[in-house]
């Protein structure tokens, strides 16, 4: 994959800054450059986020597999201590009955696909396969809202990639994945359940609104405007006025 081009990414600012051609009452000729600093501002600072959250997939996959902090922290040319306070935070890792049971049919078939394509990792895509491969309450969401599962599975299926090598016994969640359930659990709580549904995942993944999942979504016409227009009662149907 060739990273981005400054080109493309100077392009990019001038395209999505609202105000680029309202000068701030100069010269009536130039464009706002304020603005446009602005905006460049925003671009580099998803793109050090972006940065920061796939070093920080590998540092966790270097955890979980027994390296020690001053073998990440020389690997990323700082100290040990400087390594643990930029990742040291835990991330939660969730029991099986914090999950709805179909919740946890679902998850067997998210390690599956992931495990069958040799990728070292759990991503957005692998875990929205694992919700849309049986009926439950985010299938049931997505053909409401007039999606066909059948049909995202096959949008999906297209993206899904061929890891290099055999894929690990224990499988870290990427920071988008992480993300989406901790957005599935918040929603959750809110809705006075004690367990984390499909469709909490489901609208989870929908949110965080990056990674390949989302993508899929977006593309079949689903992201969060659509989505959170229709309140939902927890069970996956839909609330309606009337």
């Amino acid at each position: 994959m060739a990273l981005p081009d400054l080109d493309d990414l100077i392009a990019e600012v001038d395209r999505t800054c609202d105000t680029a051609c309202n000068p701030h009452g100069r010269e009536p000729q130039q464009p706002d450059w304020l603005a446009l600093l602005a905006t460049a501002a925003k671009v580099a600072g998803e793109l050090q986020a972006l940065a920061d959250d796939l070093v920080e997939d590998y540092v966790e996959h270097c955890r979980m597999h027994g390296y020690s902090w001053t073998e990440i922290g020389a690997t990323l040319g700082v100290t040990r201590q400087a390594a643990q306070q930029r990742f040291l935070a835990p991330h939660k890792r969730y029991a099986p009955e914090e999950f709805a049971g179909e919740l946890r049919e679902a998850m067997t078939r998210v390690k599956q696909v992931a495990i069958e394509h040799r990728n070292n990792y759990i991503g957005t895509e692998h875990l929205l396969w694992g919700l849309i491969g049986e009926n439950n309450s985010a299938t049931r969401l997505l053909e409401d809202r007039g999606l066909s599962p059948a049909d995202l599975r096959r949008a999906l299926q297209a993206k899904l990639s061929m890891g290099a090598s055999q894929a690990a016994e224990r499988i870290a969640f990427t920071p988008y994945s992480r993300k989406a359930l901790a957005i599935a659990e918040d929603l959750a709580k809110q809705r006075g359940s004690q367990v984390i549904g499909c469709d909490h995942l489901l609208i989870g993944l929908v949110r965080v609104g990056r990674g390949v999942a989302a993508a899929v979504l977006r593309e079949a016409g689903l992201d969060r405007e659509s989505l959170d227009g229709l309140p939902y009662d927890g069970s996956g149907t839909p609330v309606r006025d009337g």
